[in-house]
């Protein structure tokens, strides 16, 4: 059975905040810094640490 990453995420999300109930502006919050991390000059540099 394949499941896409996305769909993997995204249940892994919905279960994590439904478990530890953080505030809705912390998730909106790294959710959004995440993306803009990502798109930054800085993206490569994290995916290298990553790896």
């Amino acid at each position: 059975m394949d499941v896409p990453l996305w769909l993997a995420l995204i249940a892994v999300g919905i279960l994590g905040v439904k478990l530890v109930r953080p505030p809705w502006w912390l998730v909106a919050v790294l959710l959004l810094g995440g993306y803009l991390l990502a798109s930054s000059f800085l993206g490569p540099a994290i995916g290298t640490a990553i790896k």
